[in-house]
C-alpha cells in the first residue's frame, strides 16, 4: 500500500510508479478514500528493491506492507481512515435505517409509495426494495425489471436513496443505468466471485455504495471479508458488510441469527456492519429484538422490510415485514442504545 505525501498523485508521477511495480510482474490499483487516495500494490509486494525504489520518489510518504489475506479491508490498512456515507448519514457517527419492501409490486405502485411515504415520516435514511428476486423454486415470482421504474421514483418523491439487489451483470447494468445508490449483494451471490469483480469494476470512480450480504451457510468471518475486498480491490472502498442469519437454521427463526458476529468484523476490518434482522429471524414478531441486539453488538445501521399492508405484500413481507409505525418505535429504542454505547 503506497501513501503519497499529497491527496492524489499526478498522472506522470502515477505512470512512473506503475513503470516500477511492472519490473516485478505487480501493477497499481487506485483506491480513491474521502480525502486521501492510496495506492494499492497487486501482486507480490515482497520484493525488497521494488519497495526501496518507490520509498526513494520524493512523492510517496511511505509503503505499508500488509500480511493479511484482505490487505485493503484490513483494519491496519490506510484505508481504516475511509467513511462511508449513504442516506446523508456517515456510518459510524449515526445509525443508518434503511427500510422499504421485500419484493416491489409492479401491479401496486401506489403501496410502496405510500410506503416511502411513511418511512420518511418515522426518521428512516434510505429504501430498499426487490426488483429481481433470488427464487429456491423456480415456480415463484422472480421479479419485474419494472419494478425498478417505481423504486426510482419513490426515490424522486421523498428524496431518499435506494438499495437494489443485482443478480448478474445485466440487472447490474440496468440498475446503475437507472441511478440505484446501493447495489445489493445477496447471500446467494455471496461468493459468486465473477459478480463481485464485475461490480467492483463497474462501480469503480463512482460514489455507488455495495451492500455485502453474509454467505448462508455459515460463511467464514475471513471468507465474508475476502468477498468484500473482490469490490474494493478495483477501486471503489464504499463496501458494507451485513450480517443476515445463516443455515442451518435455528428452531423457530428463519435462519441462525448472526449479528453478534459485528465485533469480529470490527476487530479485523474498517468496513461498517449493516445488520438485516428480518431475514435472521423471518418473522415480524422477532424483528424488534434482534435489531437491538444488532445495534448492542455494534452495528453501524440497520436493513429492515418494511410495508405499510404486509399481509398483502409480495414474497416475504407477509412474514417477516414491520409496518412503518413500528419501524419509527423500534428506531427509538436502537437510538437509545446506540447512544448507551457511547457512554
Amino acid at each position: 500500500m503506497i501513501i503519497p505525501k499529497t491527496p492524489k498523485l499526478t498522472d506522470a508521477q502515477l505512470g512512473e510508479l506503475r513503470s516500477i511495480v511492472g519490473d516485478f510482474d505487480c501493477s497499481i490499483q487506485v483506491i480513491e478514500g474521502a480525502g486521501q487516495n492510496v495506492y494499492a500494490i497487486v501482486g507480490d509486494e515482497r520484493h525488497e528493491l521494488m519497495i526501496n525504489r518507490i520509498e526513494g520518489l520524493p512523492y510517496v510518504d511511505r509503503v505499508d506492507t500488509i500480511q493479511s489475506p484482505h490487505k485493503l479491508l484490513d483494519i491496519r490498512s490506510e484505508l481504516k481512515n475511509h467513511r462511508v456515507s449513504f442516506g446523508g448519514v456517515e456510518l459510524g457517527k449515526e445509525l443508518l435505517l434503511i427500510g422499504g419492501h421485500c419484493t416491489v409490486d409492479p401491479k401496486e405502485p401506489n403501496k410502496y409509495f405510500e410506503t416511502a411515504a411513511a418511512l420518511k415520516e418515522v426518521g428512516i435514511h434510505a429504501l430498499r426494495g426487490g426488483v429481481w428476486k433470488p427464487r429456491t423454486n423456480p415456480y415463484s415470482y422472480q421479479g419485474d425489471v419494472k419494478a425498478l421504474d417505481i423504486l426510482m421514483e419513490a426515490s424522486a418523491r421523498t428524496g431518499l436513496p435506494v438499495n437494489a439487489e443485482v443478480m448478474d451483470e445485466e440487472q447490474l447494468d440496468i440498475a446503475l443505468d437507472a441511478g440505484v445508490h446501493m447495489l445489493q449483494v445477496g447471500t446467494r451471490n455471496a461468493l459468486n466471485y465473477s459478480l463481485l469483480r464485475q461490480i467492483g469494476q463497474k462501480v469503480a470512480g463512482r460514489d455507488t455504495v455495495v451492500l455485502l450480504k453474509r454467505g448462508r451457510h455459515m460463511g467464514p468471518v475471513n471468507e465474508f471479508i475476502s468477498a468484500a475486498e473482490y469490490i474494493v480491490t478495483f477501486g471503489n472502498p464504499n463496501v458494507v458488510l451485513c450480517p443476515r442469519g445463516t443455515l442451518p437454521g435455528l428452531e423457530g427463526y428463519r435462519n441462525h441469527p448472526d449479528e453478534c458476529i459485528t465485533p469480529l468484523l470490527k476487530e479485523r476490518t474498517w468496513a461498517p456492519v449493516v445488520a438485516d434482522p428480518s431475514h435472521a429471524v423471518g418473522k415480524a414478531m422477532y424483528v424488534e429484538s434482534c435489531s437491538m441486539a444488532a445495534v448492542a453488538y455494534g452495528a453501524d445501521g440497520l436493513c429492515i422490510e418494511s410495508n405499510v399492508d404486509p399481509k398483502n405484500g409480495l414474497g416475504d413481507d407477509p412474514k417477516q415485514a414491520i409496518t412503518p409505525e413500528a419501524f419509527g418505535a423500534l428506531a427509538k429504542k436502537c437510538r437509545m442504545i446506540w447512544d448507551m454505547r457511547r457512554v
